[in-house]
């Protein structure tokens, strides 16, 4: 056993660890116990930004009939805004196009503004392999009107869009299969929506009568307390100071007269 250790004592000895590739753990290494504080700022690239702003300007010179404004961010992220009746034709030209090849859908959420008149925003985030790029799309719709599905065109969108039609409430026709994907069956109401209330509109309990479980409207079980945010000492009447009453000192008697 003995030497089985001193034999591998040798090997590690002999043998010379590559060095650290990332500069930022060498130089702390090499510090000791300096440790980076900066916050990772990502750096603005000129040339990407001219790049993603002149293809957002062909993909506008290519449909204009659906894309209404198109946008760089801070970040570097193309934003194409277009109607909600082009979402197929213009999802389907950045799939099949030689120049964009974007292939891969990575995301559908919604964002929810009730003071808008189309309170839904509906965002798609594609990827490009082929050219490592991203694209943002966004469209618009309320809450009747409904938005073509895109499982034509992206089958990962199944999933995805039953998410938004169950927290959101937004229909997507020609769907295959729309349905809530998140709550429970007979769940009343959209929990991401603004105006959709903390506790909700229904709980869920087990009743031991009839042996089910059974949906009634919420209750609370603790009343609304009313706090006059004042200092504990004077929160508990048997801790306040009792008030000063008024004092009313006694003047001079009137003589009497019969």
């Amino acid at each position: 056993m003995q030497i089985i250790q001193n034999s591998a004592a040798r090997v590690l000895s002999r043998t010379k660890l590559p060095a650290c590739r990332n500069p930022l753990l060498s130089q702390t290494r090499s510090e000791g116990s300096a440790t980076e504080t900066k916050p990772t700022v990502r750096p603005s690239d000129e040339l990407l930004n001219h790049q993603l702003s002149a293809f957002g300007e062909y993909v506008a010179e290519i449909l204009p009939k659906y894309v209404q404004q198109v946008q760089v961010t801070c970040f570097n992220e193309l934003e194409v805004m277009i109607h909600p009746e082009g979402i197929i034709p213009v999802l389907t030209f950045l799939r099949d196009h030689t120049n964009a090849q974007f292939q891969s859908l990575i995301d559908l959420t919604a964002v929810d503004i009730p003071a808008r008149q189309n309170r839904f925003e509906l965002v798609y985030n594609l990827l490009s392999l082929p050219f490592n790029s991203r694209i943002r799309l966004k469209t618009y719709t309320d809450e009747l009107t409904p938005v073509d599905s895109t499982v034509s065109v992206f089958e990962a969108s199944n999933w995805y869009e039953r998410e938004v039609w169950d927290m959101f409430g937004v229909f997507f026709a020609n769907h295959p299969d729309l349905r809530r994907i998140l709550t429970d069956y007979g769940f009343e109401g959209h929990p991401f929506r603004k105006d959709f209330p903390l506790t909700g509109y229904v709980e869920v309990r087990y009743d031991d009568e009839l042996k089910r479980v059974v949906a009634e409207p919420v209750e609370l079980s603790q009343e609304f307390r009313k706090f006059d945010l004042n200092s504990p000492w004077e929160a508990f009447p048997a801790h306040r100071e009792p008030p000063e009453l008024p004092k009313l000192e006694g003047g001079e008697k009137k003589p009497e007269t019969k």
